[in-house]
């Protein structure tokens, strides 16, 4: 369960989901080093340093004590590194998540795996009744991802990225 206090950690069969912390800001840069990533997403590769500083920010949560930040990265359990992360912004019983998956990790199922994991995990906890991701028209893989994960397009548009819902609708 993932409660206000902060995520819990969750499982998959090959990924484990644990609680963002600053001690995988090292790791978490390699990971995310190649500037592909931010195709559809924008920005840049971050160093360890500002990852850290990112990480510690996103850690001390969201200004409004309405919304909750939750952040996990994602660990491949049979070799013991990570590979990613997902994220949900909750405000009410509305969960808004992301996730991406390393260059070098990619191709292998882990983002549908972690995504499917996620939505189950916000949907299973008893206080997301709604989860959306917003995704870029061109970004074929992600909405492969969000299908996989239960998620259908909606008829919405924001920043010029198709919504995505799975849940109860009109929340």
């Amino acid at each position: 369960m993932t409660t206000t206090t902060g995520p819990e950690p969750f499982s998959t069969p090959r990924l484990d989901a644990l609680p963002l912390d600053t001690a995988y800001a090292d790791e978490m840069a390699t990971v995310l080093a190649d500037p592909a990533l931010h195709t559809y997403t924008g920005g840049a590769p971050e160093d360890a340093g500002a990852l850290r500083a990112r990480y510690a920010r996103q850690l001390a949560g969201s200004p409004d004590p309405a919304e909750r930040w939750w952040n996990w990265v994602i660990r491949v359990r049979a070799d013991g590194r990570l590979a990613g992360y997902v994220q949900a912004t909750v405000r009410g019983t509305r969960a808004e998540v992301a996730w991406v998956v390393g260059a070098g990790w990619q191709g292998r199922g882990y983002a549908k795996e972690a995504a499917e994991g996620l939505v189950a995990h916000l949907l299973g906890g008893g206080e997301v009744r709604t989860v959306v991701a917003h995704i870029h028209p061109d970004h074929a893989a992600s909405a492969a991802v969000a299908a996989a994960a239960g998620l259908a397009p909606t008829d919405e548009w924001e920043d010029g990225e198709l919504r995505w819902r799975a849940g109860a609708s009109g929340i």
